[in-house]
């Protein structure tokens, strides 16, 4: 018996790419296409699919919404087609999501197929769909990130634009942010405000330091596999021993670790 598929992408191209890589698997039948949100969970109600992929990010009803409108007892096998960042991605592999990164590549597309088909069956979809929900509010938690900073003084409350924060340093339970020639003291551990900071934008480079990667020059290599985190002021930061995602992040070249 043939593996009934749906693809779900507001893309058209995404669509056709999809189902390209389909095509040459005998053992799957695409059984339809949906181009949002609201047209998907009719199908997924309708036709029941034993597989979904499905993109995270559609306009008015997103691949979360369609998860949380189908509910995790009737959700089919999901495989997510995303473009989201990093932390996303280590919110997916951290419970055993399968997702697709766009553009898709032929040879991740076919990994992550047998697995899928793996799961159907087992049919270990209801489980997986919980931990999908699960996963989702989490990312979506962590999309909820401060544009700016309330910093309390002298009987005023002042809001710090977080673009305009250099970097963060740790000063026991306060931390201090400085913005080009300012250093403005703020009452919360640097852990509380890395968890405000969207991670696009700001990197924890050390356990004392967060940094605006927006505002890094360069990344030179120190002493014993440490690194130096140059700003565009010509402020220097120490980084952590070599760490993997953290010059993934900054592009740090493979020859400069040590």
């Amino acid at each position: 018996m043939r593996l009934r598929a749906l693809i779900v992408d507001d893309e058209p191209l995404a669509r056709r790419g999809i189902r390209r890589f389909l095509r040459n698997d005998p053992e799957t039948e695409v059984i339809g296409e949906c181009g949002d949100g609201e047209s998907a969970v009719a199908t997924i109600l309708g036709k029941k699919p034993d597989l979904v992929f499905l993109d995270v990010q559609m306009p008015e009803m997103d691949g979360f919404a369609v998860v949380r409108r189908i509910g995790p007892d009737r959700m089919p096998t999901a495989v997510f087609v995303t473009a989201y960042d990093q932390y996303a991605l280590r919110a997916f592999e951290a419970n055993a999501i399968d997702y697709v990164l766009k553009p898709v590549s032929q040879q991740r597309f076919a990994r992550t197929l047998a697995r899928a088909k793996e799961r159907v069956a087992e049919r270990s979809g209801h489980d997986l769909s919980r931990r999908i929900v699960a996963t989702l509010e989490q990312i979506q938690r962590r999309e909820e990130y401060v544009e700016h900073l309330p910093v309390s003084g002298n009987g005023r409350i002042l809001l710090v634009r977080t673009r305009e924060i250099d970097w963060i340093g740790a000063d026991g339970n306060y931390a201090l942010l400085h913005l080009g020639p300012r250093t403005i003291e703020v009452r919360e551990t640097l852990t509380a405000l890395e968890g405000k900071l969207n991670p696009r934008d700001f990197l924890r480079i050390h356990r004392s330091t967060i940094v605006n990667v927006n505002y890094i020059k360069e990344v030179q290599s120190w002493f014993h596999g440490y690194h130096l985190v140059v700003l565009q002021n010509g402020q220097e930061l120490r980084m952590s021993r070599y760490q993997h995602e953290i010059a993934e992040r900054l592009g740090v070249p493979n020859h400069t670790r040590q």
